[in-house]
């Protein structure tokens, strides 16, 4: 396994992660609206993009902490293998998702 290829889709991914995260920041920012200029639908609309914002904030930062710890992973020679079995991930699972921790047998377990 090319663990470079690895490591080198892990830093793009971590990379365009942490600029997608600066931009949700900006859009979950707390929504200050006039209520004398804006109107009760418009303020709606704005608490919702902020809603949907910070539930993608939540998200990117999950991936965030994936892609991290797959990256301490191939630091410490342990990338490539299932953190419950500690088997041979499959490299069809790592190409997919470079941050994938389990291997199939034990994702379908676990579900």
């Amino acid at each position: 396994m090319d663990m470079e290829h690895f490591r080198l889709q892990l830093l793009i991914e971590q990379k365009e992660t942490i600029g997608a995260l600066q931009q949700a920041q900006q859009s979950a920012a707390p929504v200050e609206l006039d209520q004398s200029s804006v109107g009760r639908v418009s303020r709606i609309d704005a608490l919702q993009q902020q809603a949907l914002a910070q539930g993608l904030l939540e998200r990117l930062t999950i991936r965030k902490r994936k892609v991290e710890a797959a990256l301490a992973r191939l630091d410490s020679g342990t990338y490539g293998l299932c953190c419950a079995c500690h088997g041979n991930l499959e490299p069809e699972r790592l190409n997919a998702d470079p941050a994938v921790v389990f291997c199939q047998e034990c994702a379908a377990a676990r579900q």
